[in-house]
């Protein structure tokens, strides 16, 4: 039952989130980004807050080690990951599934953090390889002009890269964290000081919510992003982060671009490449052999391999 509880709530993440990159795509079109995700984590933040008054005893941070473990959550997981995120879909060339092809290296680059931060966590040479060949991959999606390094979305893609990195960063050092703290409490204030920080950004950028054009569309992807990608996502997130580690939950990132793909699709019209396909595919490969052993002892436990 409890295999069956992480894969059911496994797909539904990779479900929210992957639908997530097409209603950021979408409201850009009347938000500033780094408003955008700053907006977004104060709906957010405010719901998340009130949940966990409900759902804990204690919905307040105690502690020096607690709040370090909000302000980790806040600068990586919500402020860096998302002003980067938002800024890169900004471009064209960055449809809803690049941005999840790319987010999809998350799992990659958590590992070269897990090794540095988690000494649980082992590198291999073989693992080595698998990231080397995942990062071909993130070249490969790219696909820069030696001649216009910024052309083409390069840039912009670059962005998405370091969201994807900064997300990395922010599980492992969740995970690494010896705070006992509540996933709500944890979640809601680091939504609500990744808010703050992220107007600052947007303030420093010479943004402003005034420039926001507010129609039914942009509550609508305002709304979905707020409540059901970043209530009900991050918190399915942190409690299969609890389950089964940083390595495995992002594991998300390799759903979540089928969902992406196919929702941008049919709302967005948007189109997918043969690049955006062939970088997606080196990026498996990549995870394939960096998580070979992980692989091999799911397939026992299901009865596929003897």
């Amino acid at each position: 039952m409890s295999r069956l509880r992480n894969l059911s709530l496994f797909l539904v993440l990779a479900a929210v989130w992957g639908s997530a990159f097409v209603a950021i795509k979408a409201g850009l079109a009347y938000f500033p980004p780094v408003t955008f995700a700053a907006l977004r984590y104060d709906v957010a933040g405010v719901v998340m807050l009130a949940y966990a008054a409900y759902a804990v005893d204690d919905p307040i941070p105690r502690g020096r080690d607690q709040w370090l473990e909000v302000a980790s959550g806040a600068v990586f997981i919500i402020a860096a990951y998302h002003s980067f995120l938002f800024i890169g879909e900004t471009d064209p060339a960055v449809t809803s599934a690049v941005a999840a092809v790319i987010v999809s290296l998350s799992p990659l680059l958590t590992t070269v953090f897990a090794r540095a931060l988690l000494p649980a966590e082992r590198l291999t040479a073989v693992g080595a390889l698998g990231l080397a060949i995942g990062l071909v991959g993130a070249v490969v999606l790219a696909n820069p002009d030696p001649a216009n390094l910024t052309g083409g979305g390069t840039g912009a893609k670059l962005l998405v890269l370091l969201a994807a990195a900064s997300f990395a960063l922010g599980s492992v050092l969740s995970r690494a964290s010896k705070a006992d703290i509540s996933i709500e409490t944890m979640e809601a204030w680091s939504m609500l000081l990744g808010a703050g920080l992220t107007h600052l950004l947007a303030f420093g950028l010479g943004e402003s919510v005034v420039d926001t054009v507010w129609t039914t569309e942009s509550l609508l992807a305002l709304g979905y992003l707020s409540v059901v990608a970043s209530g009900i996502g991050f918190l399915i997130y942190f409690d299969l982060l609890d389950r089964l580690g940083p390595i495995e939950i992002n594991l998300v990132s390799y759903v979540a671009p089928v969902f992406a793909a196919v929702v941008g699709w049919l709302l967005l019209d948007e189109g997918i490449t043969a690049t955006t396909v062939a970088g997606f595919l080196i990026i498996c490969v990549g995870f394939g052999l960096v998580k070979r052993d992980a692989i091999r002892d799911e397939l026992r436990a299901a009865g596929v391999l003897g």
